[in-house]
């Protein structure tokens, strides 16, 4: 998938607001890209543990508009960032990441402790998948409510949709952290 197509796809789960968002699992940086032409003005913090891939998201993610800060470190094991505005992010992007996590209901609420009170996760996953080396524990849905839920997020609600040339469908989910939770 390239910029242009990482973009259109979850263009409707990023509401039109700037401030400071996380890829987490950004690898080499396709969905950051998308997040800097959706997200204005912005920090986009990009999460992943390979640092040659951090090198590469930077060497092609030069914007004067955009503030992108690398942190080398297992999304899994974040716990905060470095410089992190006010405390706390606006928003999240799971993009093709969850799905290398064992247990998620261990790993979401470290990482929706980052979020301000109605802070927003948009997931980016496989479903109707089975598993495999790719992506060792699929996602689905139904799952993903489940999720969303026990961390203290709104219902996911499905923004788009789209057939994966590796099999199966990408969906992308959309849900918000609810005011009451985490100071809010």
């Amino acid at each position: 998938m390239n910029t242009r197509e990482a973009t259109e796809l979850i263009r409707t789960a990023i509401p039109e607001r700037g401030g400071t968002w996380a890829d987490l699992g950004a690898g080499e940086g396709t969905f950051t890209r998308a997040l800097v032409n959706l997200v204005s003005p912005k920090r986009i913090y990009a999460v992943d543990n390979d640092a040659r891939a951090m090198e590469e998201l930077m060497r092609r993610s030069k914007s004067e508009s955009t503030e992108v800060i690398p942190v080398v470190v297992d999304f899994t094991q974040l716990s905060d960032l470095p410089d992190l505005t006010g405390g706390k992010l606006d928003g999240m992007l799971l993009a093709n990441s969850l799905h290398y996590v064992s247990h998620p209901e261990k790993v979401l609420p470290r990482l929706i402790a980052l979020l301000r009170p109605r802070g927003r996760v948009v997931l980016v996953e496989y479903a109707r998948r089975k598993a495999s080396r790719w992506v060792p524990y699929p996602i689905s849905v139904g799952r993903w409510k489940e999720l969303a839920e026990l961390a203290g997020l709104s219902a996911p609600v499905v923004t788009a949709t789209r057939p994966s040339i590796f099999g199966g469908d990408l969906y992308v989910a959309a849900a918000d952290l609810k005011a009451n939770d985490h100071g809010g």
